[in-house]
């Protein structure tokens, strides 16, 4: 009997899991308590029975679902990988699916600097909307001025691009199977990652230009904002592969969490270089530069 029920192929049939619904149900709670929490904000209403439901606690309750589903699924996954069901073929289509993730994370992207290079190429062509001034037909505009490029930019490129190299040094060392290798690398990895977000926070603090002020404003801060929010993310990311790592998961073999994480935190990198050279830099060509920042 034992061996008519042997698995003689190398897919994987997961177990029944709630984790799909559960997260589609905390995304839709997540989005509809955005709404509501900016009806909150502005002072409107959302009447749902009578009863005004324009807060944030939605969005809140919806993050925490979204939060757990998370955790719980991948926690499955990487109790099944334990359990050898992470065969060729199933790591195959796992690396398959994080290349379409990273890759749908590239358009994201594309769209704001899409937004930025169609302002600045084009500033006799902006719009002016309430609470943002005109361009006066030059980029950055009138008024405006820029962040040092070679300040803290040039330092957060320096510690983002020394980052990519202690996560490929971890990477390599656990090819090698040198476990001590592989948790500094990943320390160091961790350790730059936050440091690039406290240094950016430094520079939002102490930003000349606020994301109201102008269509510069709003243009610089969607892109460095989301990119930063994407290292937080990879930090996180690269955290748990740190204590997984300590804890003695992960062989030279087989550790396609690890590698997920270095690719996302590489797409970090590369899009970090896009932002440096084009919104800091190029966009700072001839504009005053704010003394001091």
């Amino acid at each position: 009997m034992a061996e008519a029920h042997a698995k003689h192929h190398d897919y994987h049939i997961i177990d029944p899991s709630p984790w799909p619904a559960l997260a589609s149900l905390g995304a839709l709670i997540m989005a509809l308590g955005g709404v509501m929490w900016m009806q909150y904000m502005r002072g409107g209403n959302v009447p749902i029975f009578g009863y005004n439901v324009a807060n944030p606690w939605f969005f809140f309750i919806g993050l925490l679902i979204v939060l757990y589903t998370m955790f719980a699924w991948w926690s499955d996954t990487i109790k099944e990988g334990k359990e050898g069901h992470h065969t060729r073929v199933v790591s195959l289509h796992l690396r398959y699916g994080m290349i379409m993730f990273i890759a749908s994370e590239v358009m994201f992207f594309v769209a704001w600097f899409w937004a930025f290079f169609d302002a600045s190429l084009f500033p006799g062509e902006a719009v002016q909307y309430a609470r943002t001034t005109f361009t006066g037909g030059v980029w950055p505009p009138k008024g405006i001025e820029v962040l040092d490029p070679f300040h803290l930019p040039l330092y957060n490129t320096v510690i983002l691009l020394l980052s990519g190299t202690t996560v490929t040094w971890a990477h390599h060392a656990l090819l090698e199977n040198d476990r001590k290798g592989l948790v500094w690398g990943l320390a160091l990895t961790v350790g730059l990652g936050v440091l690039f977000s406290f240094v950016q926070a430094y520079e939002y603090i102490h930003a000349p230009f606020g994301f109201k002020d102008s269509i510069y404003g709003a243009t610089f801060f969607m892109a460095t904002g989301f990119h930063g929010f994407h290292v937080i993310i990879g930090t996180i990311f690269l955290t748990v592969c740190l204590i997984r790592a300590m804890k003695g998961d992960f062989t030279p073999k087989h550790h396609f969490g690890f590698e997920a994480a270095a690719w996302y935190w590489h797409f970090v990198d590369v899009v970090w270089l896009f932002l440096f050279a084009s919104i800091y830099v190029w966009a700072s060509h001839g504009a005053v530069i704010a003394h001091g920042h």
